[in-house]
């Protein structure tokens, strides 16, 4: 009888994990997942109805080669599980031509030579009249490549793919440590012990917590959904696609228009080096508060017209941050026991799917068609992390 339980555990099954069991899983790897609730619940950082999905990459050049590889993958996951998944109506980038999100969307344009189209505000007024306010030296990029992901329902979807491919998934099972033992990794439950071979972590807001000394911080992050004052359809997902758009105040106002049953969503990018780290166990950091929608409702009357004064819900997310805004993704040592994936830093989603098959390639001892090593999680060990330009500007 084999000492171990399975060649690979997955540990936690949001976006990430999801996918890296269903990569493994397809793969015929005897593979088990561990989730502390059930897939996609309120509490992990995949939460929230919809994702953005750009292949611009304004965070980092490396990324693009990665984010093609997920919307490859997007669409195999929809395949396969017969339901859809991605809303290709494209997408906005706002701000000025110098600035973080169009500057660093058309370096990531012109560098990878991604078909995108830029548009003065006058332009983007009468195109999009629902955005309104944006200064006159302020440019529009127009990624038709971009779109809405469908959050929780893509997590289910990966897991329940895993499953029938003969993945085990134990649900409400937290795991507590991860201690690496000769020859494998010893995880440790409420029920006991499970030995693997080789252990994939991807706990989202509880990674520190499993796998101490990486350099990552737990953040909040509010997400509101407004109602359109007028049912007129001109803030439906296909008049009003998603969006990011750089502030005169500095913040980054985000969003899409409704679908599937979900309101306006919206929200700010806009934290800083004096934002504070969290416990993600401290379900006082999960209350709404008046501040988690009131800088929202101000900026609307001037730049998006038409919604009702106040939010007609309001949730708070969790998220995970590095020093240097990028990932943190692979081996925590050279015998590749423990692979860890994180720092999600509020722009990962998008990259599951591509992220769970690097992870499987990992994790399985593969190469990797995409080069990730600067998503190393040796490099804070190496050299002094310095803030991305998305951090610096914000």
């Amino acid at each position: 009888m084999s000492r171990w339980d399975a060649d690979v555990a997955v540990i936690g099954l949001g976006a990430w994990g999801s996918a890296a069991l269903w990569q493994l899983a397809s793969r015929g790897v005897d593979t088990i997942g561990f989730e502390s609730r059930r897939p996609g619940h309120a509490l992990s950082s995949s939460y929230g109805g919809s994702r953005m999905f750009r292949t611009t990459c304004l965070e980092h050049p490396g990324l693009v080669p990665l984010a093609r590889r997920s919307g490859e993958l997007w669409q195999r996951l929809e395949e396969e599980a017969g339901r859809r998944l991605f809303f290709p109506h494209g997408g906005l980038l706002i701000g000025p031509e110098e600035g973080v999100v169009v500057g660093g969307t058309l370096r990531a344009a012109r560098t990878h030579g991604i078909e995108v189209r830029t548009m003065g505000a006058a332009e983007l007024r009468e195109r999009f009249p629902r955005h309104t306010g944006v200064p006159g030296h302020h440019l529009a990029v127009w990624e038709p490549s971009a779109g809405l992901l469908r959050a929780e329902d893509s997590v289910r979807a990966a897991t329940g793919l895993a499953r029938a491919a003969g993945a085990r998934v134990r649900t409400d099972t937290r795991v507590s440590a991860v201690e690496a033992v000769p020859g494998g990794v010893l995880l440790r439950t409420a029920e006991g012990g499970t030995r693997v071979r080789r252990v994939v972590v991807t706990a989202g807001s509880w990674l520190p917590a499993l796998v101490p000394g990486l350099p990552l911080r737990t953040l909040r992050m509010p997400l509101t959904w407004f109602r359109p004052a007028a049912d007129d359809g001109s803030f439906d997902l296909e008049r009003f696609p998603v969006f990011m758009r750089e502030t005169e105040e500095g913040p980054v106002l985000w969003g899409n228009g409704r679908e599937g049953g979900y309101e306006v969503k919206l929200g700010l990018e806009g934290y800083g080096p004096g934002a504070r780290a969290l416990d993600p166990e401290d379900d006082g950091e999960r209350s709404v508060r008046p501040e988690d929608w009131t800088d929202v409702a101000r900026m609307l009357p001037g730049r998006l017209p038409g919604l009702e004064d106040l939010p007609a819900q309001v949730a708070v997310s969790l998220f995970t941050r590095t020093p240097d805004g990028q990932f943190v993704l692979g081996p925590l040592d050279d015998d590749g026991r423990i692979v860890v994936a994180g720092g999600c830093n509020a722009h990962g989603f998008k990259h599951a799917t591509g992220i769970g098959e690097a992870l499987a390639d990992l994790a399985t001892g593969r190469t990797s068609e995409i080069t990730l090593g600067f998503l190393s999680p040796g490099r804070f060990g190496r050299t002094a992390a310095t803030a991305s330009p998305m951090e610096r500007a914000l």
